[in-house]
């Protein structure tokens, strides 16, 4: 995610690293390009373009302004509920934090440490990657075959959820903790179930294909008719303009395709690694133990 400075207007008028503009930059030539083109041939009168006419290039435009604007929505949509559901995820960590003091102090040590593994997994499953997790060997309280079992495992942060369930069972059966304490852990324990669910429910649910593709399609032809339609009455001015006009529709479309999937690695995608790391470093803060350093932005791009 790129967190950079926004009060200085002219170091952000011409900000390059992190913004739309090298991804769409190559159809961003060629309708620039070929405005010029138009403009030489027509200024030069080697022949005369046709222009498309005024009212339908207009309806179109219109038209497609909304659908642009509905997809942009609904991508941000998913990208604000993504950053919601990872705020409940580091609001949750330090509840158990607080509340599990009422636990005997190696118990608290471990239920910590698998919040801490959990958090790991679940941007690994989001991510779809597979970061080493081998700080958390001898810490989580399982068998070096469980252990094992998490990395072919069909869903490896919910078998952690699970062996925390099972730990706080086990603890109120034998009476080492009361109803009342197991009932307010495992209300947090339930928080971090529902962190995952919704996250796999972005994760599992794009945007309809089929809308995204056809949306895509009309951005493109749109800015490859532009010349014709603006070359007649701007004349010389048609590669300016046009090339301004397809900035904002071909970034506007780009942006969505990226804001759509919030947990990926692009440059405006959430810095998974960076709140997973906040969360290792209040939790070990909590138990007294050296922290881990805090990931810093590179060229204003937070991982």
């Amino acid at each position: 995610m790129i967190i950079r400075n926004k009060n200085n207007s002219f170091t952000l008028l011409f900000a390059w690293y992190g913004t739309i503009l090298p991804t769409v930059l190559p159809a961003l030539a060629i309708v620039v390009f070929l405005s010029t083109v138009l403009v030489y041939l027509s200024s030069h009168h080697f022949f005369q373009v046709p222009s498309v006419p005024a009212i339908g290039f207009t309806i179109f435009g219109i038209i497609l302004s909304i659908f642009l604007s509905f997809r942009n929505n609904a991508s941000y949509e998913r990208w604000w509920e993504g950053r919601k559901l990872w705020g409940t995820l580091i609001a949750t960590s330090r509840h158990i934090s607080r509340d599990s003091y009422v636990l005997p102090d190696q118990q608290r040590r471990v239920l910590m440490y698998r919040v801490m593994l959990f958090s790991n997994l679940l941007r690994n499953r989001l991510r779809n990657q597979n970061q080493p997790i081998d700080f958390y060997q001898n810490k989580v309280n399982l068998t070096s075959a469980d252990y094992e079992a998490l990395f072919p495992h069909i869903n490896a942060a919910q078998f952690i959820l699970e062996s925390i369930q099972k730990e706080l069972v086990s603890a109120l059966k034998t009476g080492e903790i009361s109803d009342i304490i197991y009932q307010g852990l495992n209300q947090h324990i339930v928080e971090l179930g529902n962190v995952q669910a919704g996250c796999d429910r972005i994760l599992s649910t794009p945007l309809p294909f089929s809308y995204s593709v056809l949306l895509h399609r009309t951005v493109y032809c749109f800015c490859f008719i532009l010349p014709f339609s603006l070359e007649a009455s701007l004349g010389i001015w048609t590669p300016i303009l046009v090339g301004l006009i397809a900035y904002l529709f071909l970034g506007l479309d780009a942006l969505s395709e990226q804001l759509e999937e919030p947990f990926g690695l692009q440059d405006n995608d959430l810095p998974l690694n960076s709140m997973v790391r906040l969360i290792e470093r209040e939790m070990l803060s909590s138990l007294g133990e050296e922290l881990p350093p805090a990931i810093l932005a590179v060229k204003g791009n937070l991982s």
